[in-house]
């Protein structure tokens, strides 16, 4: 199903196109009729062509993804963004987008996949779907269905009847880059099922293995005898290819340069690029993976039981892979259950040693947060820990501890003294603390202290502050304009200060707050590992005051980092040290799960080509020393605990590899540390 949106024969196009500045645009013949020929020119930021709605929009309501015919004409790679925008949408940006990389003379069609509104809750669809963040027939939820207050999820999207211009640009220019675009389109029918199919022969649509009853693709699991000949294939290619020879046993360059052995893991700058450095003093750089464990592939069945196909009876060996409280069947484990079926009895120690066989095979040296301790305490690959604890919050931000609460240390203490299984560990790269923590945008985190609770700590040392700097509650009120009757006034205030007249205060509390919290986890760190590194909190949004503060006190600055290509990374000009990306991903709807993750791609060819660009594009990166893929295998196609249901996984719900995502692995992988050594 496709309809032509654009072309750009005669006397069509002309106004509709807008390129910017860099860019010439003229009209060429192609294999498919006439094309638009977009040549950049070299310099600063991206070059574009804007295509315009003939009409003034586009209602692509009926179908899944809007796409363009592209061609590379001339000889060198080029990577080619494409956003799709709307008008009318209520919530985010109106933008969706991709990222791809043609080839020389490489000509594809390339998709957007349509990122909608999310679903109304009270719709059949909403109601049926409640606790995913996916639904079938293309709809791809912004949200966790089901959960209160509209969460959301994704932050790019459109409203489909409302699409008024889609662009193309080269975002890192050189100068010379050719590209021909010959159609725009919109492919794929959006197809949910309808309220009368809800009811009737839709359900169960997950069969007895987790996947998707309605759709085949390749792969795809039918039976206990194709688990079987899955294993032994991947066991005759695992033999093929064991893993790179130059690498040690940490996986770091044994045939690269020698630098000082001191037993642990340490950072180092080696010929102007940061690395980190193995035991035995080899180069080595991060190539890893989240999740390593257990959990993936399991799912919440109650109230759900309706959704699958052939739930175990109990009493069966597969009924040990329920889960819940008591007697109470809440869950269950698809991807244990399948690893029982495919391995047998000792399905527990046969996939740990296979875990590792993999990991060096594809070309990775790392397990990355998440992963299961019973898995890396084998101590075949290194890895890294993670530290996560319960203490006060800043009041009105659930992901924000108070570092001044007397708790936050006692707590961070506590639970990294519960990890001595690898203090001291060789293997052990070292500890993420907390991950993600919302800092809010500007001094927003120091705000909400100022209206926070007479006993929220962090009030109490603003508070503090204050005195020292004013001396009187009245030198205060004339400062900011408010009018508290005394210091205890302040305290009890809970009204938003207005920021404007606050500001410069704010901002150096919001320096010393955010100092005190990674100043804390550093030490409590060193205190129970002293040879550990401290990797951070996993910063996802890129603010760079959090980023600059945090450069000071960890020994490697951890970012989570969804986008195309790590040259889209927002650091500071001013940060000289060293950064392991502890997130990234693509996904697609072409295989198994129903929603593609934070970053899509239109299929699994697709994504391969975009891991082995991220890959390079990291390993370019003089700050980055390595990037962990989020995560090891695909999460329940009827979604894990928060309803995350992503096509993310290097395995599936079966166990089973993607091959084009492990062949991508392989190709930068094992020539990795040339790469790095020899990249600019």
């Amino acid at each position: 199903m496709s309809c032509v949106l654009l072309d750009f024969t005669e006397g069509t196009g002309g106004s509709l196109v807008v390129p910017s500045s860099g860019v010439t645009a003229s009209r060429v013949s192609a294999e498919q009729g006439t094309a638009l020929r977009m040549e950049v020119a070299s310099g600063e930021g991206p070059r574009s062509v804007a295509l315009k709605a003939p009409e003034g929009r586009w209602d692509v309501s009926d179908y899944l993804y809007v796409a363009l015919d592209l061609r590379n004409p001339g000889s060198e790679e080029t990577m080619v963004s494409i956003e799709v925008n709307s008008q009318g949408a209520d919530i985010g940006d109106n933008r969706n987008d991709v990222t791809t990389v043609l080839l020389p003379g490489e000509s594809k069609t390339v998709k957007v996949l349509i990122v909608r509104l999310p679903l109304d809750e009270d719709s059949a669809l909403g109601r049926y779907f409640a606790g995913s963040r996916g639904a079938v027939g293309g709809q791809y939820s912004s949200g966790m269905l089901g959960l209160p207050g509209g969460f959301t999820w994704h932050w790019n999207r459109i409203d489909p009847s409302q699409v008024t211009r889609v662009v193309v640009s080269v975002p890192f220019p050189k100068g010379g880059e050719i590209v021909e675009i010959g159609r725009v389109l919109a492919v794929g029918r959006y197809d949910p099922p309808t309220e009368d199919e809800l009811k009737s022969g839709f359900a169960p649509f997950i069969d007895e293995f987790g996947q998707y009853r309605h759709r085949d693709w390749p792969g795809k699991v039918h039976s206990v005898d194709d688990l079987a000949r899955a294993r032994e294939d991947e066991e005759a290619d695992l033999a093929v290819r064991p893993g790179p020879e130059e690498w040690n046993q940490y996986g770091g360059w044994a045939r690269g340069p020698q630098l000082e052995a001191t037993g642990c893991f340490y950072p180092a700058k080696h010929e102007g690029k940061w690395w980190l450095v193995d035991p035995e003093g080899r180069l080595f750089w991060s190539h890893g993976i989240d999740c390593v464990g257990l959990s993936w592939g399991s799912t919440r069945i109650k109230d759900r039981e309706h959704y699958f196909a052939a739930l175990p009876e109990e009493g069966s060996p597969l009924g040990e892979f329920y889960w819940g409280r008591g007697d109470e069947r809440h869950g269950y484990g698809f991807g244990q259950a399948n690893l029982w079926r495919k391995y047998g009895d000792d399905w527990r120690s046969i996939y740990n040693g296979r875990v590792h066989e993999r990991l060096r095979s594809w070309g990775m040296n790392t397990i990355a947060n998440w992963s299961s301790p019973e898995i890396y305490l084998d101590r075949r690959t290194p890895y890294v820990a993670e530290v996560h604890y319960r203490s006060r919050n800043i009041e009105g931000n659930h992901k924000l501890p108070d570092p001044f609460d007397p708790g936050f240390r006692e707590a961070v203490r506590a639970r990294i003294e519960e990890r001595q299984e690898s203090a001291g560990d060789p293997w052990c790269i070292g500890y993420f603390v907390d991950n993600e923590l919302n800092w809010q945008r500007g001094i927003g985190a120091a705000v909400l202290v100022a209206k926070a609770p007479p006993d929220q700590a962090a009030k109490q040392e603003l508070l503090k502050d204050l005195r020292a700097k004013y001396g009187t509650v009245d030198a205060l009120n004339a400062a900011w304009g408010t009018r508290h009757a005394s210091w205890d006034g302040f305290l009890e205030c809970r009204e938003e200060t207005r920021a404007e007249k606050a500001h410069d205060d704010l901002a150096a509390f919001f320096d010393r707050m955010t100092e005190t919290y990674f100043r804390v986890c550093r030490e409590e760190v060193k205190a129970a590992a002293p040879n550990a590194l401290y990797l951070g909190c996993r910063i996802h949004h890129e603010h760079p005051r959090v980023l600059q503060l945090a450069a000071e006190y960890c020994d490697v600055l951890s970012v989570n980092c969804y986008r195309y290509d790590v040259r889209m990374l927002r650091l500071p000009e001013d940060i000289d040290v060293p950064v392991v990306i502890g997130e990234w991903h693509f996904g697609a709807l072409d295989r198994g799960p129903l929603h593609p993750g934070l970053r899509h791609v239109q299929d699994q060819s697709e994504r391969a080509v975009l891991y082995k660009s991220y890959l390079r594009s990291a390993l370019s990166h003089p700050l980055v020393v390595g990037t962990h893929w989020f995560q090891y295998g695909d999460q329940a196609t009827t979604g894990r605990g928060d309803g995350e249901n992503c096509q993310v996984g290097f395995v599936d719900v079966c166990d089973t590899p993607y091959p084009e995502t492990v062949q991508a692995c392989r190709e930068v992988g094992y020539a990795m540390y040339e790469h790095r050594l020899g990249s600019d």
